[in-house]
């Protein structure tokens, strides 16, 4: 256990940290099964809002820091891709 008043308070900042960064990720992870959901449907309008919202939500969270913003850059790519191989499915 932590003795002096600089060690306790971090140990709260480290707490409402980790809680703020497992509320981001998991926003995340609903996000993209919206969008997951909205492609097996074979919807692409509605997985092109999806998409957008997805995007947002990366862009917010890799802002603050939570998930590298390379690391947001290369899911919204993979996300992308799986979208244009539905349209071009469907047309």
């Amino acid at each position: 256990m932590a003795n002096s008043l600089s060690s306790k308070k971090r140990i709260r900042q480290n707490e409402a940290s980790r809680n703020r960064n497992r509320a981001n990720k998991s926003e995340i992870k609903t996000q993209v099964r919206k969008f997951t959901d909205a492609l097996r449907e074979r919807d692409a309008e509605k997985a092109k809002a999806e998409l957008s919202e997805t995007y947002k939500a990366m862009d917010q969270v890799a802002a603050k820091g939570t998930m590298h913003r390379n690391a947001a850059s290369r899911r919204k790519s993979r996300l992308a891709r799986r979208l244009s191989k539905l349209v071009k499915s469907l047309s």
